[in-house]
């Protein structure tokens, strides 16, 4: 009888970490990131990369990859056990802190790259204004491609308020975590 429960406690475990893996696909984070991060979160204890490499099936090198990418993401960081001799690895055990962590990650790099590009544009359609003389046509268009950046990096702008707000945690002052 307790066989069978063990069993079915088994099963929703593997459901929460494909659903683990799935919710992180929805944040453009790959699921085989999302099933480590399951698997360790289930755990409820670090693990070493030994350990993921069985609980996955994967090679140590491909697990080693994985967990530098958990890493990078702030979604995962490495613990000190006294007495174990090998890295551990933990995640954050709570949703919230986790979406927060994925989500700013991931915006932070991207807003990043696009503030660069907008940037680039913007100077060169200034060179070109002050460079060449131009059809008043192709004046307007470049103008009207200068209004375009200052709406794209003020969009940038806002996205770098928007990534503070989450990570200052006063999202929850109008957002509450359910009690």
């Amino acid at each position: 009888m307790e066989e069978n429960v063990l069993k079915m406690i088994e099963q929703a475990e593997e459901h929460f970490i494909e659903k683990i893996a799935e919710n992180m696909n929805t944040y453009g984070i790959s699921s085989t990131v999302g099933r480590v991060l399951g698997i360790i979160y289930m755990n409820r204890k670090p693990m070493t990369l030994n350990e993921l490499s069985e609980a996955t099936g994967m090679s140590k090198t491909r697990m080693s990859q994985v967990v530098r990418e958990m890493l990078d993401l702030n979604i995962a960081e490495k613990v000190f056990e006294k007495g174990v001799r090998k890295d551990l690895y933990d995640v954050e055990q709570d949703y919230y802190q986790t979406f927060i962590s994925l989500f700013t990650a991931n915006w932070s790099k991207v807003v990043k790259k696009n503030r660069m590009i907008g940037k680039k544009i913007r100077r060169e359609l200034l060179e070109a204004l002050e460079k060449e003389s131009l059809s008043a046509e192709t004046e307007e268009k470049i103008n009207d491609l200068l209004e375009e950046t200052k709406q794209w990096l003020d969009y940038c702008k806002w996205l770098d308020n928007l990534i503070a707000f989450l990570e200052s945690e006063d999202v929850f002052k109008h957002v509450p975590k359910p009690s």
